[in-house]
């Protein structure tokens, strides 16, 4: 299971999370950023230095951002 960026990175956008990944599977938009579910290793690096703790492993986002997984997704198809 990939790692999933959530609704407090919304305009947030700190990129702590970007300069860390070592496989380059984090990239954004205007709005926020969004985690290449296919691209992920899971190493973990992002979630600890999110300033917003918006990064959860897949299985742990909390049920009111389940949306995020397929946000994810769909903003690298």
């Amino acid at each position: 299971m990939a790692f999933v960026i959530t609704s407090p990175c919304k305009d947030e956008k700190a990129a702590e999370c970007v300069e860390v990944c070592p496989v380059d599977c984090i990239h954004g938009d205007d709005v926020m950023y969004y985690i290449d579910p296919d691209t992920c290793i899971e190493c973990g690096a992002c979630e600890p230095v999110c300033p917003v703790e918006a990064i959860y492993e897949e299985e742990m986002v909390p049920e009111e951002e389940k949306e995020y997984i397929e946000i994810n997704a769909n903003f690298f198809k």
